[in-house]
């Protein structure tokens, strides 16, 4: 366990109240995402009138797990390195992480933020330059311990081409897009509009991150559904999307094109691409879909790679997926991530593999996916578990749970459901809309 190399395609920034003012001046900066507190000390964005509270259980590591309803809506209610880049070394070095690719919180796993803006000539601005603070001041802080994640301005098709090139230029190797434009407003994803963005990528060799939530909705039954009941099937139901992505014809026209699902897992993954070789099988002599010389199956091993937080099963049963496109996510800080405990409970579920598998899973097929060089940067034996774990041994990094407080879901001490979540984010919104 202390000799695997850990690297998480799936972690997240509570982005910081100065992030803007490190990139920008003026009138651009005065116009750029306010953090803002209300009278009675919580904390929210603000952007072209829109609210954005800090509510939800996507930041609560390092509070008691009885506390993980209680939604954070103040920065003192997170643990230092949900939003603190020093601090989040630290936390990835006791948990043993040797490298992080971070998804955004408050501007959108895909960069939404600036999708709905009104004034999207302020938006294009304000999206490059939260590119730029990600890139040189979160990952350039740390060199080799970040994949830089960059947001792409979508509803302009020249200006996102443009920014792709800028982005790679600057050694940028993956771009975080949403999974269904369309709930964005934006045409399908089989829409003649992306064609340019695909040929981009594709030129440019950069992986398209996909993240669960971005576009389309993680269903639930009601909104009296345990709130536990949704929770299971979250990381399932990308598999609308998947399938719609396996579908596309740029992955037929641009061989190289490279796709991430985060925060789907494993195990329900060889049945789709059974179904889909059998949908098309039976189906494609009226439906007109033509593979070649492939079946669905080829086309999903060969262009996506696969996440997963916490799956004995998949990695069971990992001959019927590709070993060489599966890939582990810690999740961090949400409530889902194993910190500060990810190696125990990865190793539980690696330990029947071999060492040449492990080592793919853990790191390297996420260093040829992304053309991320850990090793260019680090020697192995700085890099494991174990001397990262003694590093923050040395350091004093504290990982005991400390209680936050907060707004508890419900009144009395009863199933929490859906519903009371989603009353808890609108209530909250709805509080710290300026008057």
């Amino acid at each position: 366990m202390n000799d695997m190399v850990l690297i998480s395609v799936d972690d997240h920034i509570i982005e910081p109240p100065d992030m803007f003012e490190t990139q920008l001046k003026g009138d651009v900066l005065a116009s750029a995402p306010q953090h803002k507190e209300t009278p009675d000390g919580t904390n929210y964005w603000e952007y072209q009138g829109m609210i954005i509270p800090y509510v939800g259980i996507g930041a609560v590591t390092g509070r008691p797990p009885e506390e993980y309803g209680m939604e954070p809506t103040n920065l003192a209610q997170h643990r230092r390195g949900h939003w603190d880049v020093h601090a989040r070394i630290a936390d990835m070095d006791v948990n043993g992480i040797a490298a992080s690719l971070n998804y955004p919180q408050m501007a959108g796993f895909d960069g939404g933020l600036f999708q709905k803006a009104k004034d999207k000539d302020a938006a294009l601005i304000h999206l490059r330059a939260y590119n730029d603070w990600h890139l040189d001041v979160w990952c350039g802080a740390y060199p080799g311990r970040m994949i830089p994640n960059a947001l792409l301005p979508t509803w302009n098709m020249e200006e996102t081409v443009a920014e792709i090139k800028r982005q790679a230029a600057k050694g940028v190797t993956s771009v975080s897009l949403n999974d269904n434009p369309t709930k964005a407003g934006l045409p399908s994803i089989h829409n003649e509009y992306w064609n340019p963005m695909f040929k981009a990528l594709a030129d440019h060799d950069m992986v398209i991150n996909l993240h669960i939530g971005a576009g389309n909705p993680a269903p639930h039954a009601s909104d009296e559904t345990p709130i536990e009941a949704w929770i299971t099937t979250m990381p399932m139901s990308v598999n609308v999307g998947m399938a719609d992505w396996l579908y596309l014809k740029a992955l037929r026209d641009y061989p190289t094109l490279k796709i991430c699902v985060s925060e789907g897992g494993l195990g329900w993954v060889p049945y789709l691409m059974e179904r889909a070789d059998y949908a098309n099988w039976r189906h494609k002599a009226w439906t007109h879909i033509d593979f070649g010389n492939d079946k669905p199956s080829d086309i999903f091993k060969r262009h996506f790679m696969i996440c997963f937080v916490d799956d004995i099963f998949g990695l069971k049963h990992l001959e019927d997926l590709n070993e060489d496109m599966v890939a582990y996510e810690c999740d961090y800080p949400h409530s889902d991530c194993l910190w500060p405990e990810v190696p125990e409970y990865l190793w539980r579920s690696v330990k029947h593999l071999t060492d040449v598998q492990i080592d793919k899973i853990t790191h390297g097929n996420v260093m040829r996916h992304y053309n991320f060089d850990l090793f260019s940067h680090f020697k192995r034996e700085e890099i494991t578990v174990g001397a990262l774990r003694e590093k923050a041994r040395l350091a004093g990094v504290d990982t005991t749970p400390v209680s936050y407080g907060g707004v508890k879901p419900t009144e009395n001490p009863r199933v929490v459901t859906s519903g009371d979540i989603a009353r808890m984010v609108m209530s909250q919104q709805k509080a710290e809309e300026p008057a």
